[in-house]
Protein backbone atom coordinates (compact mmCIF):
# COMPACT_ATOMS: atom_id res chain seq x y z
CA UNK A 1 0.00 0.00 0.00
CA UNK A 2 2.63 2.44 1.13
CA UNK A 3 4.61 1.72 -2.48
CA UNK A 4 0.98 2.55 -4.46
CA UNK A 5 1.20 5.34 -2.35
CA UNK A 6 4.38 6.22 -3.45
CA UNK A 7 4.31 5.93 -6.81
CA UNK A 8 1.01 7.99 -7.35
CA UNK A 9 2.52 10.96 -4.98
CA UNK A 10 4.96 11.84 -7.04
CA UNK A 11 2.60 12.42 -10.27
CA UNK A 12 0.93 14.26 -7.63
CA UNK A 13 4.22 16.21 -6.29
CA UNK A 14 4.82 17.24 -10.02
CA UNK A 15 1.36 18.45 -11.00
CA UNK A 16 1.60 20.61 -8.21
CA UNK A 17 4.70 21.77 -8.63
CA UNK A 18 3.45 22.43 -12.13
CA UNK A 19 0.60 24.24 -11.15
CA UNK A 20 2.66 26.30 -8.55
CA UNK A 21 5.40 27.46 -11.65
CA UNK A 22 1.92 28.05 -13.83
CA UNK A 23 0.95 30.52 -11.35
CA UNK A 24 4.34 32.15 -10.75
CA UNK A 25 4.50 33.33 -14.10
CA UNK A 26 1.01 33.94 -14.76
CA UNK A 27 1.51 36.97 -11.88
CA UNK A 28 3.19 38.80 -14.45
CA UNK A 29 0.08 38.92 -16.21
CA UNK A 30 -1.61 40.98 -13.92
CA UNK A 31 -1.12 44.71 -13.17
CA UNK A 32 -4.10 44.94 -10.97
CA UNK A 33 -3.15 44.11 -7.38
CA UNK A 34 -6.21 42.02 -6.62
CA UNK A 35 -5.23 39.64 -9.76
CA UNK A 36 -2.01 39.39 -8.34
CA UNK A 37 -3.21 39.05 -4.81
CA UNK A 38 -5.81 35.77 -6.29
CA UNK A 39 -2.64 34.24 -8.16
CA UNK A 40 -0.41 34.43 -4.41
CA UNK A 41 -3.20 32.72 -2.79
CA UNK A 42 -3.22 29.94 -5.18
CA UNK A 43 0.23 29.54 -5.21
CA UNK A 44 0.31 29.32 -1.22
CA UNK A 45 -2.31 26.48 -1.25
CA UNK A 46 -0.61 23.99 -4.44
CA UNK A 47 2.71 24.87 -1.60
CA UNK A 48 0.97 23.41 1.59
CA UNK A 49 -0.56 20.62 -0.16
CA UNK A 50 2.54 19.43 -2.13
CA UNK A 51 4.43 20.01 1.53
CA UNK A 52 1.57 17.90 3.15
CA UNK A 53 1.70 15.12 0.62
CA UNK A 54 5.29 14.96 0.31
CA UNK A 55 6.02 14.35 3.93
CA UNK A 56 3.22 12.07 4.38
CA UNK A 57 5.42 9.77 2.35
CA UNK A 58 8.76 10.77 4.14
CA UNK A 59 6.78 9.47 6.96
CA UNK A 60 5.02 6.49 5.56
CA UNK A 61 8.39 5.14 4.41
CA UNK A 62 10.70 5.91 7.96
CA UNK A 63 7.85 5.98 10.31
CA UNK A 64 9.77 8.33 12.15
CA UNK A 65 7.45 10.57 14.47
CA UNK A 66 9.79 13.09 14.68
CA UNK A 67 9.40 13.56 10.99
CA UNK A 68 5.70 14.40 12.01
CA UNK A 69 6.89 16.83 14.97
CA UNK A 70 9.43 18.38 11.88
CA UNK A 71 6.63 19.01 9.24
CA UNK A 72 4.15 20.59 11.91
CA UNK A 73 7.28 23.06 12.65
CA UNK A 74 7.33 23.77 9.17
CA UNK A 75 3.58 24.51 8.87
CA UNK A 76 4.22 27.28 11.53
CA UNK A 77 6.84 28.54 9.98
CA UNK A 78 5.78 29.29 6.63
CA UNK A 79 2.21 30.62 8.05
CA UNK A 80 3.77 32.53 10.34
CA UNK A 81 6.41 34.05 7.37
CA UNK A 82 3.77 34.81 5.03
CA UNK A 83 1.24 36.52 7.35
CA UNK A 84 4.10 38.31 9.23
CA UNK A 85 5.54 39.93 6.51
CA UNK A 86 2.20 41.21 4.85
CA UNK A 87 1.38 42.22 8.08
CA UNK A 88 4.08 44.46 9.09
CA UNK A 89 4.70 44.95 4.88
CA UNK A 90 1.73 45.92 3.53
CA UNK A 91 3.38 46.74 0.16
CA UNK A 92 5.61 44.01 -0.13
CA UNK A 93 5.89 41.96 -3.74
CA UNK A 94 4.40 38.79 -2.49
CA UNK A 95 5.26 36.48 -5.46
CA UNK A 96 9.22 36.96 -3.98
CA UNK A 97 7.92 35.68 -0.69
CA UNK A 98 5.57 33.33 -1.78
CA UNK A 99 9.05 32.02 -3.73
CA UNK A 100 11.53 31.88 -1.29
CA UNK A 101 9.25 29.76 0.75
CA UNK A 102 8.60 26.83 -1.83
CA UNK A 103 12.30 26.60 -2.71
CA UNK A 104 12.98 26.40 1.41
CA UNK A 105 10.17 23.76 1.37
CA UNK A 106 11.71 21.80 -1.57
CA UNK A 107 14.80 22.25 0.19
CA UNK A 108 13.49 20.49 3.44
CA UNK A 109 11.76 17.80 1.82
CA UNK A 110 14.87 16.64 -0.13
CA UNK A 111 17.34 17.07 2.88
CA UNK A 112 14.61 15.40 5.23
CA UNK A 113 15.12 12.43 3.07
CA UNK A 114 18.93 12.46 2.55
CA UNK A 115 19.83 13.95 6.41
CA UNK A 116 16.96 14.53 9.44
CA UNK A 117 19.60 15.91 11.13
CA UNK A 118 20.70 18.90 8.16
CA UNK A 119 17.50 19.29 7.73
CA UNK A 120 16.88 20.76 11.12
CA UNK A 121 19.72 22.31 11.51
CA UNK A 122 18.58 23.65 8.20
CA UNK A 123 15.63 24.72 9.69
CA UNK A 124 16.82 26.41 13.11
CA UNK A 125 19.53 28.81 10.56
CA UNK A 126 16.16 29.58 8.55
CA UNK A 127 14.50 30.45 11.68
CA UNK A 128 17.54 32.59 12.65
CA UNK A 129 18.03 34.40 9.37
CA UNK A 130 14.08 35.02 9.16
CA UNK A 131 14.62 36.89 12.07
CA UNK A 132 17.50 38.61 11.60
CA UNK A 133 16.37 40.07 8.39
CA UNK A 134 12.97 40.95 9.24
CA UNK A 135 14.16 44.66 9.40
CA UNK A 136 16.20 44.82 6.14
CA UNK A 137 12.92 46.14 4.27
CA UNK A 138 12.60 48.71 6.97
CA UNK A 139 16.49 50.27 6.85
CA UNK A 140 16.05 50.42 3.09
CA UNK A 141 13.03 52.75 3.08
CA UNK A 142 14.46 54.79 6.08
CA UNK A 143 17.93 55.36 5.46
CA UNK A 144 18.63 57.57 2.60
CA UNK A 145 23.06 57.76 3.11
CA UNK A 146 23.78 54.09 2.20
CA UNK A 147 25.19 55.33 -1.37
CA UNK A 148 27.88 57.38 0.59
CA UNK A 149 29.94 55.07 1.67
CA UNK A 150 31.28 53.20 -1.17
CA UNK A 151 34.24 52.40 0.64
CA UNK A 152 33.39 50.88 3.25
CA UNK A 153 31.58 48.49 0.99
CA UNK A 154 34.35 47.98 -1.03
CA UNK A 155 37.43 47.81 1.81
CA UNK A 156 35.55 45.94 3.90
CA UNK A 157 34.38 43.34 1.83
CA UNK A 158 37.88 43.04 0.71
CA UNK A 159 39.39 42.95 3.50
CA UNK A 160 37.53 39.94 4.64
CA UNK A 161 38.22 38.17 1.76
CA UNK A 162 42.06 38.69 2.72
CA UNK A 163 41.35 37.01 6.03
CA UNK A 164 39.98 33.76 4.49
CA UNK A 165 42.68 33.78 1.95
CA UNK A 166 45.09 33.55 5.16
CA UNK A 167 43.43 31.82 7.64
CA UNK A 168 40.73 30.50 6.11
CA UNK A 169 39.54 26.72 6.21
CA UNK A 170 40.65 23.95 3.30
CA UNK A 171 37.74 22.61 1.79
CA UNK A 172 37.92 20.64 -1.51
CA UNK A 173 40.96 22.53 -2.86
CA UNK A 174 39.75 25.94 -1.80
CA UNK A 175 39.80 28.36 1.18
CA UNK A 176 36.40 29.22 1.10
CA UNK A 177 35.20 29.53 5.21
CA UNK A 178 36.44 30.79 8.78
CA UNK A 179 35.58 29.46 12.17
CA UNK A 180 34.93 31.88 15.19
CA UNK A 181 33.11 30.65 18.12
CA UNK A 182 32.92 27.14 16.75
CA UNK A 183 30.51 28.31 13.97
CA UNK A 184 31.93 27.73 10.67
CA UNK A 185 30.94 30.74 7.83
CA UNK A 186 31.62 31.54 4.60
CA UNK A 187 32.04 35.28 3.96
CA UNK A 188 31.82 35.61 0.13
CA UNK A 189 28.43 34.58 0.15
CA UNK A 190 28.14 38.30 2.61
CA UNK A 191 30.69 39.84 0.52
CA UNK A 192 28.66 39.61 -2.99
CA UNK A 193 26.31 42.23 -1.19
CA UNK A 194 28.37 44.50 0.29
CA UNK A 195 30.50 44.49 -3.89
CA UNK A 196 27.01 45.45 -5.22
CA UNK A 197 26.53 47.95 -3.15
CA UNK A 198 29.84 49.36 -3.90
CA UNK A 199 29.39 48.70 -7.25
CA UNK A 200 26.28 50.88 -7.43
CA UNK A 201 27.96 53.64 -4.74
CA UNK A 202 30.52 54.41 -7.34
CA UNK A 203 28.77 54.24 -10.27
CA UNK A 204 25.68 56.12 -8.56
CA UNK A 205 28.29 59.58 -7.76
CA UNK A 206 30.04 59.55 -11.64
CA UNK A 207 30.65 56.89 -14.18
CA UNK A 208 33.67 58.83 -15.84
CA UNK A 209 36.88 57.00 -16.97
CA UNK A 210 37.93 57.36 -13.46
CA UNK A 211 35.61 56.10 -11.42
CA UNK A 212 35.72 53.19 -13.81
CA UNK A 213 39.25 52.81 -13.42
CA UNK A 214 38.71 52.72 -9.76
CA UNK A 215 36.10 50.33 -9.42
CA UNK A 216 37.86 47.96 -11.75
CA UNK A 217 40.86 48.02 -9.26
CA UNK A 218 38.83 47.16 -6.40
CA UNK A 219 36.48 44.57 -8.19
CA UNK A 220 39.75 42.97 -9.80
CA UNK A 221 40.85 43.11 -6.22
CA UNK A 222 37.78 41.16 -5.24
CA UNK A 223 38.84 38.41 -7.84
CA UNK A 224 42.14 37.96 -7.49
CA UNK A 225 41.55 37.25 -3.55
CA UNK A 226 38.94 34.68 -4.63
CA UNK A 227 41.43 33.58 -7.30
CA UNK A 228 44.28 33.14 -4.46
CA UNK A 229 41.94 31.15 -2.12
CA UNK A 230 40.96 29.01 -5.28
CA UNK A 231 37.48 29.47 -4.85
CA UNK A 232 36.85 29.96 -8.25
CA UNK A 233 33.16 29.79 -8.23
CA UNK A 234 32.46 33.16 -6.57
CA UNK A 235 34.82 34.67 -8.45
CA UNK A 236 33.61 34.08 -11.82
CA UNK A 237 30.17 35.34 -10.17
CA UNK A 238 31.90 38.66 -8.79
CA UNK A 239 33.45 39.16 -12.26
CA UNK A 240 30.33 38.52 -14.12
CA UNK A 241 27.99 40.33 -11.61
CA UNK A 242 30.57 43.69 -12.14
CA UNK A 243 31.27 43.15 -15.61
CA UNK A 244 27.19 43.13 -16.70
CA UNK A 245 26.72 46.15 -13.36
CA UNK A 246 29.40 48.12 -15.56
CA UNK A 247 28.00 47.97 -18.70
CA UNK A 248 24.01 48.96 -17.35
CA UNK A 249 25.99 51.76 -15.60
CA UNK A 250 27.65 53.15 -18.61
CA UNK A 251 26.14 51.56 -21.66
CA UNK A 252 29.55 51.12 -23.10
CA UNK A 253 30.03 47.83 -25.20
CA UNK A 254 33.69 48.35 -25.30
CA UNK A 255 33.68 47.85 -21.69
CA UNK A 256 31.82 44.81 -22.23
CA UNK A 257 33.81 43.40 -24.84
CA UNK A 258 36.90 44.19 -23.53
CA UNK A 259 35.84 42.47 -19.86
CA UNK A 260 35.00 39.40 -21.30
CA UNK A 261 37.88 39.20 -23.11
CA UNK A 262 39.95 39.66 -20.05
CA UNK A 263 37.71 37.10 -18.37
CA UNK A 264 38.30 34.46 -21.11
CA UNK A 265 42.33 35.04 -20.50
CA UNK A 266 42.28 34.70 -16.66
CA UNK A 267 40.00 31.51 -17.11
CA UNK A 268 43.05 29.90 -19.47
CA UNK A 269 45.19 31.06 -16.60
CA UNK A 270 43.58 29.51 -13.54
CA UNK A 271 43.63 26.70 -15.31
CA UNK A 272 47.43 26.76 -16.29
CA UNK A 273 47.94 27.75 -12.36
CA UNK A 274 45.77 25.46 -10.22
CA UNK A 275 45.61 21.65 -10.50
CA UNK A 276 42.03 21.60 -9.01
CA UNK A 277 41.16 23.65 -12.09
CA UNK A 278 42.17 21.05 -14.26
CA UNK A 279 40.78 18.19 -12.13
CA UNK A 280 37.75 20.10 -12.57
CA UNK A 281 37.80 20.69 -16.23
CA UNK A 282 38.87 17.14 -16.71
CA UNK A 283 36.18 15.57 -15.08
CA UNK A 284 33.96 17.76 -17.12
CA UNK A 285 35.26 16.70 -20.17
CA UNK A 286 35.21 13.11 -19.21
CA UNK A 287 33.70 11.79 -16.10
CA UNK A 288 33.98 8.30 -17.59
CA UNK A 289 37.79 8.41 -18.44
CA UNK A 290 38.21 8.57 -14.51
CA UNK A 291 35.11 7.16 -12.81
CA UNK A 292 36.25 5.86 -9.94
CA UNK A 293 38.44 9.21 -8.62
CA UNK A 294 38.28 12.81 -10.29
CA UNK A 295 34.70 11.99 -12.29
CA UNK A 296 32.97 9.57 -9.65
CA UNK A 297 30.70 13.10 -8.59
CA UNK A 298 29.74 14.11 -12.09
CA UNK A 299 29.45 10.48 -13.11
CA UNK A 300 26.79 9.62 -9.91
CA UNK A 301 25.09 12.82 -10.81
CA UNK A 302 24.11 11.96 -14.18
CA UNK A 303 23.44 8.77 -13.48
CA UNK A 304 21.20 9.89 -10.80
CA UNK A 305 19.55 12.20 -13.39
CA UNK A 306 18.92 9.38 -16.32
CA UNK A 307 17.47 7.47 -13.64
CA UNK A 308 14.80 9.64 -12.42
CA UNK A 309 14.03 10.33 -15.82
CA UNK A 310 11.27 12.80 -16.26
CA UNK A 311 8.83 11.42 -13.08
CA UNK A 312 11.32 10.74 -10.73
CA UNK A 313 11.87 7.19 -8.67
CA UNK A 314 9.74 8.54 -5.57
CA UNK A 315 10.69 9.41 -2.45
CA UNK A 316 13.16 7.24 -0.98
CA UNK A 317 13.34 4.96 -4.21
CA UNK A 318 16.60 6.13 -5.32
CA UNK A 319 20.32 6.38 -4.00
CA UNK A 320 20.88 10.39 -4.21
CA UNK A 321 23.79 9.34 -1.29
CA UNK A 322 26.12 8.04 -3.73
CA UNK A 323 26.74 11.36 -4.96
CA UNK A 324 29.31 13.67 -2.99
CA UNK A 325 28.30 16.53 -0.78
CA UNK A 326 24.83 15.86 -2.78
CA UNK A 327 23.42 18.00 -0.04
CA UNK A 328 25.13 21.49 -0.91
CA UNK A 329 26.68 21.03 -4.54
CA UNK A 330 24.59 18.71 -6.27
CA UNK A 331 21.26 18.68 -4.58
CA UNK A 332 19.71 19.59 -7.96
CA UNK A 333 20.64 15.84 -8.95
CA UNK A 334 19.18 14.78 -5.87
CA UNK A 335 15.97 15.90 -6.78
CA UNK A 336 16.10 15.10 -10.39
CA UNK A 337 16.39 11.60 -9.45
CA UNK A 338 13.92 11.49 -6.76
CA UNK A 339 11.25 14.34 -7.51
CA UNK A 340 12.19 13.66 -11.29
CA UNK A 341 13.18 16.17 -14.14
CA UNK A 342 10.04 17.86 -14.41
CA UNK A 343 9.64 18.81 -11.54
CA UNK A 344 13.95 19.74 -10.84
CA UNK A 345 13.09 21.96 -14.02
CA UNK A 346 9.90 23.80 -12.40
CA UNK A 347 12.33 24.43 -9.78
CA UNK A 348 14.48 25.75 -12.13
CA UNK A 349 11.93 27.95 -13.46
CA UNK A 350 10.52 29.64 -9.82
CA UNK A 351 14.52 30.49 -9.76
CA UNK A 352 14.08 32.40 -12.98
CA UNK A 353 10.37 33.95 -11.86
CA UNK A 354 12.83 35.17 -9.18
CA UNK A 355 15.55 36.29 -11.56
CA UNK A 356 12.39 38.19 -13.71
CA UNK A 357 10.50 40.47 -10.20
CA UNK A 358 14.65 41.29 -9.29
CA UNK A 359 14.74 43.15 -13.26
CA UNK A 360 10.87 44.51 -12.31
CA UNK A 361 12.12 46.08 -9.40
CA UNK A 362 15.26 47.59 -11.24
CA UNK A 363 13.45 48.85 -14.08
CA UNK A 364 11.05 50.74 -11.98
CA UNK A 365 13.86 52.07 -9.42
CA UNK A 366 14.62 55.81 -10.80
CA UNK A 367 17.92 56.18 -8.41
CA UNK A 368 20.58 54.72 -10.18
CA UNK A 369 21.90 53.22 -6.98
CA UNK A 370 18.73 51.32 -6.37
CA UNK A 371 18.45 49.82 -10.18
CA UNK A 372 22.41 48.88 -9.69
CA UNK A 373 21.59 47.06 -6.50
CA UNK A 374 18.43 45.45 -7.74
CA UNK A 375 19.82 44.60 -11.30
CA UNK A 376 23.61 43.24 -9.48
CA UNK A 377 21.80 41.05 -6.92
CA UNK A 378 19.35 39.66 -9.67
CA UNK A 379 22.68 38.86 -11.50
CA UNK A 380 24.06 37.32 -8.54
CA UNK A 381 21.50 35.36 -8.07
CA UNK A 382 20.88 34.16 -11.80
CA UNK A 383 24.65 33.03 -12.39
CA UNK A 384 24.86 31.19 -9.19
CA UNK A 385 21.60 29.31 -10.33
CA UNK A 386 22.99 28.91 -13.74
CA UNK A 387 26.82 28.12 -11.96
CA UNK A 388 24.93 25.61 -9.74
CA UNK A 389 22.65 23.36 -11.94
CA UNK A 390 25.30 23.76 -15.14
CA UNK A 391 27.86 22.05 -12.71
CA UNK A 392 25.19 19.36 -12.12
CA UNK A 393 24.09 18.28 -15.71
CA UNK A 394 27.72 18.82 -16.78
CA UNK A 395 27.22 21.72 -18.75
CA UNK A 396 29.92 23.24 -17.60
CA UNK A 397 32.81 22.36 -14.73
CA UNK A 398 31.64 22.15 -11.14
CA UNK A 399 32.05 25.20 -9.46
CA UNK A 400 31.14 24.25 -5.92
CA UNK A 401 28.02 26.85 -5.76
CA UNK A 402 25.05 26.20 -3.99
CA UNK A 403 21.84 26.33 -5.02
CA UNK A 404 19.91 29.47 -2.94
CA UNK A 405 17.58 28.52 -0.27
CA UNK A 406 16.97 25.01 -1.38
CA UNK A 407 21.14 23.46 -0.81
CA UNK A 408 22.50 23.07 2.44
CA UNK A 409 24.77 25.36 4.34
CA UNK A 410 24.07 28.26 6.48
CA UNK A 411 25.90 31.37 5.00
CA UNK A 412 24.15 30.63 1.59
CA UNK A 413 21.03 30.88 3.63
CA UNK A 414 21.46 33.88 5.81
CA UNK A 415 22.59 35.75 2.82
CA UNK A 416 20.18 34.78 0.69
CA UNK A 417 17.67 35.97 3.22
CA UNK A 418 19.34 39.15 2.73
CA UNK A 419 19.75 39.46 -1.07
CA UNK A 420 15.59 38.93 -1.01
CA UNK A 421 15.17 41.45 1.86
CA UNK A 422 17.07 44.16 0.17
CA UNK A 423 14.90 43.52 -2.95
CA UNK A 424 11.88 43.27 -0.82
CA UNK A 425 13.18 47.18 0.63
CA UNK A 426 13.53 48.37 -2.52
CA UNK A 427 10.28 47.73 -4.28
CA UNK A 428 8.61 48.51 -0.81
CA UNK A 429 10.43 52.15 -1.15
CA UNK A 430 9.07 52.77 -4.76
CA UNK A 431 5.65 51.67 -3.75
CA UNK A 432 5.22 53.99 -1.12
CA UNK A 433 6.64 56.76 -3.06
CA UNK A 434 3.85 55.95 -5.53
CA UNK A 435 1.18 56.05 -2.85
CA UNK A 436 3.13 59.34 -1.79
CA UNK A 437 2.35 60.98 -4.80
CA UNK A 438 -1.06 60.04 -5.92
CA UNK A 439 -2.23 61.21 -1.96
CA UNK A 440 -0.28 64.95 -3.45
CA UNK A 441 -1.95 64.67 -6.25
CA UNK A 442 -5.27 63.43 -5.21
Amino acid sequence: MVNVMIEVSKYLLILLMAVYTFLNFSYFRFREEWGQIRVCRKQNAAMFLLHFVAYLILYLKSGEERIVLFYLAQVVFFASYIGLYQLFYPNLTRILVNNMCMLLCVGWIILTRLSFEKAVRQFLIVCVAALVTWIIPFIIDRIWQLSRIPWVYGLLGLGLLIVVWIVGNNSYGAQLSVTLGGFSFQPSEFVKISFVFFVAAVFYHSTDLVSVGVATAVAAAHVLVLVLSKDLGSALLFFVTYLTMLFVATSNWLYLLAGAAGGCGASVLAYQLFSHVRTRVAAWKNPWADIDNRGYQVAQSLFAIGTGGWFGMGLYQGMPYKIPVVEKDFVFAAISEELGGIFAICVLLICVGCFLQFMLVATRMQAIFYKLIAFGLGMEYLVQVFLTVGGVIKFIPSTGVTLPLVSYGGSSILSTFLVFGVIQGLYILKKNDEEDYEESNA
